[in-house]
């Protein structure tokens, strides 16, 4: 029992490990477009790390051998990490910065965004593999991503309460409502990405690009320039009265 606890915390550990490569890789992004960018598409990141019971539960479900080379060959989504954005097409742009680093391959992807669920659930699912350097060597280790906006994210989450709460026997009423509920969501993300998209062209088409000055405009002079001005004026003529 020792050593099945031991080789289980190891086990758990790459996993945990795996999480933290990819939300270091997504944190360095939300840095650089904060203090590079003038918007960031990243609104927030979460990572859970299936529990003992639940991976088991799992690895009954999908009658698969008890072995850790089995579980990690057949439980892809152990680790999980879930990124929530802004607008439909920054969940697009994350995930193409993402797997574009040279260190991660892409394993499957689900797109329920383009292709929902039929009750109306919308995310971009993906499988990633990604090195964990450890000290016997590089270990890879597969961590499921989750890309969605924030009106996906709130459906999923209540629906995730419905279905926990009814034990899965939602009732008919409550699953039309649902399905309702994510149709209001999906317009509800066109809209304001339509409105985002007016802003941008707005601020684009304000842009004042600076000129030469032409001999007809007047000088801009600030009011300090002026007061100052006004002071070295009076001041001389008083000198010369003076005098």
């Amino acid at each position: 029992m020792k050593q099945l606890r031991e080789e289980f915390t190891r086990f758990m550990m790459l996993y945990k490990f795996g999480i933290d490569e990819v939300t270091t890789k997504l944190s360095i992004l939300q840095e650089e477009f904060s203090l590079v960018h003038d918007y960031n598409p990243i609104e927030h990141l979460t990572s859970r790390l299936k529990t003992p019971e639940s991976i088991i539960h799992k690895v009954k479900r999908k009658q698969c051998n008890p072995s850790f080379d089995s579980i990690r060959a057949s439980v892809m989504d152990i680790a999980g990490v879930r990124i929530t954005c802004s607008f439909v097409s920054d969940t697009y742009r994350v995930f193409d910065m993402l797997t574009g680093q040279q260190d991660i391959r892409v394993v499957e992807v689900k797109d329920y965004i383009k292709n929902p669920k039929p009750n109306g659930y919308k995310s971009l699912h993906a499988i990633l593999e990604v090195p964990v350097f450890m000290s016997t060597g590089v270990v890879p280790v597969m961590v499921e991503v989750q890309i969605r906006t924030v009106a996906m994210d709130f459906w999923a989450s209540l629906e995730h309460k419905i279905y926990y709460k009814y034990n899965k026997d939602v009732p008919a009423n409550l699953v039309g409502e649902l399905r309702a509920a994510a149709d209001t969501a999906n317009q509800l993300d066109l809209t304001m990405e339509r409105l985002h998209d007016e802003v941008k062209k707005f601020e684009q088409s304000s842009v004042v690009v600076p000129t030469t000055t032409r001999a007809t405009e007047r000088p801009k002079l600030s009011d300090r320039t002026l007061r100052d001005l006004n002071e070295a004026r009076q001041s001389f003529f008083q000198h010369s009265d003076s005098e």
